[in-house]
């Protein structure tokens, strides 16, 4: 697997390295977004870490860019903001998961191994339509639609809601999520899995339909069509 590391940090973009290659991967380098579309036009990656905050282009126009071709490569994003909005807007750009910055090495190697599984399972889903009220998903397909409104997710958020809809009404835990969607569950994930289940509930009410997945306080989230 070949993973391309931007972030005009050269510590960072080193440190980065010496651990993804010495966890088997191959690695190339980018000390900003231009560089980085460059790279992957040149030597195509597998997936790539990208910082948000560099100059001549940042992460976000690097995402953008990529999305508006069809490009449809995995992207984990770094950011040194804690702010719910600036990481909604990586998600909005075409980012598959974010990660902000300082972060634990073990939860990023786990957080790119995730996206990869996820991204393999990208052409290996065939199971049948999933459905609940009036919110459907296709595993083969990747569609989404509520009603007759088609959704645009991206791997991470159409994982979470796949987990959702193969159990509705039933409670899970913030851990079983954790473990089901990213693979893993670590003290700092908590507010990520909230960041994606308020972008889940953003998009499926965005034609002013009643909301569906409802947080179980203390626990986890549960899909029905009534609050718990």
């Amino acid at each position: 697997m070949r993973i391309l590391v931007v972030d005009d940090d050269r510590a960072v973009r080193e440190s980065l390295r010496r651990s993804l290659q010495f966890n088997g991967y191959q690695v190339d380098l980018a000390g900003d977004g231009q560089q980085a579309l460059e790279s992957v036009l040149s030597q195509r990656p597998d997936a790539m870490v990208l910082d948000v905050m560099m100059p001549r282009l940042d992460g976000l126009e690097v995402c953008r860019r990529l999305r508006s071709t069809g490009d449809d490569l995995p992207i984990l994003v770094l950011t040194a903001r804690d702010a719910v909005s600036d990481r909604v807007s990586g998600l909005d750009a075409g980012a598959d998961d974010y990660l902000p910055k300082p972060f634990a090495l073990e939860e990023l190697l786990a957080r790119l191994r995730a996206l990869l599984r996820r991204t393999a399972t990208d052409v290996e889903e065939t199971a049948n339509l999933l459905r609940f009220a009036d919110l459907e998903l296709d595993p083969g397909t990747r569609d989404v639609r509520r009603g007759e409104r088609p959704i645009s997710l991206t791997r991470t958020e159409f994982a979470l809601l796949e987990l959702f809809l193969a159990h509705p009404k039933q409670v899970l835990t913030r851990g079983r999520i954790l473990e089901d969607v990213w693979g893993y569950d670590f003290p700092t994930s908590g507010n990520a899995l909230e960041v994606y289940v308020g972008y889940l509930r953003r998009k499926t009410e965005a034609g002013g339909e009643p909301r569906l997945l409802h947080t179980v306080r203390g626990v986890g989230y549960v899909l029905r069509e009534t609050p718990p």
